[in-house]
């Protein structure tokens, strides 16, 4: 059985013991299970094969289908991925329920989405998250549950699938921002100029309205 932590949300620093614990469970190559500023998740240290490999599998996700990475700031960002936009872009739409796609750099695990040449970028707005991204690098982040079920906004939600994670961080009922579950608007950026909806998502409206009303992004 998985050991499940109840967050403090006002007490989330880099020297707290529920971030320095995670960290460690996720560099030893184990997943774990977080809230994000949308859904829960499940999380790996994107460098580790083996913990890559295990998301797949509990998920029963199609190895075709990538996942993205979840990194601590904006600057984190050009090390993974070919940036094409400002950084003014970035900072208003990031920390947020946003990810935005890029071409992926070489310094990317290419055992990670080996077969996609661009990459999902997220920074959720939840400072677990971001401060544990800073503490042991990018992680992969996708939903709490088994592919093509529903998202989870408890971790009641997913408690068929505690036995097979090392801890599930509890950060209380989510859904503030996304309440019906709709996870990040996904935003292909690959292409300087210009933008492409692949997921609606809970931000779709604000997102679409910066990059084509403050940005002229052309939509395609």
């Amino acid at each position: 059985m998985s050991k499940v932590i109840r967050l403090n949300p006002l007490n989330c620093k880099t020297n707290d013991s529920n971030v320095l614990f995670a960290t460690n469970v996720l560099l030893s190559g184990h997943v774990i299970a977080l809230p994000t500023d949308t859904i829960y998740g499940l999380a790996v240290s994107a460098l580790n094969d083996s913990a890559i490999h295990k998301l797949y599998e509990l998920k029963t996700r199609d190895c075709c289908k990538p996942i993205a990475i979840c990194v601590s700031n904006v600057d984190q960002m050009s090390q993974w991925c070919r940036i094409t936009v400002s950084e003014e872009l970035l900072n208003d739409l990031l920390p947020g329920p946003v990810t935005l796609v890029f071409k992926r750099s070489s310094n990317l695990n290419k055992n990670l989405n080996p077969n996609h040449d661009s990459i999902g970028v997220r920074i959720p707005d939840h400072s677990f998250v971001r401060q544990l991204c800073g503490s042991c690098g990018p992680l992969g982040l996708t939903s709490a549950n088994i592919s093509s079920q529903s998202s989870c906004l408890n971790v009641d939600e997913f408690q068929h699938l505690w036995p097979q994670l090392s801890a599930v961080f509890d950060g209380g009922l989510l859904g503030q921002s996304d309440p019906k579950r709709l996870g990040s608007t996904v935003v292909d950026l690959t292409n300087e100029g210009y933008f492409k909806i692949i997921r609606k998502g809970c931000a779709f409206d604000r997102t679409v309205s910066l990059l084509q009303n403050k940005y002229h992004l052309k939509n395609i």
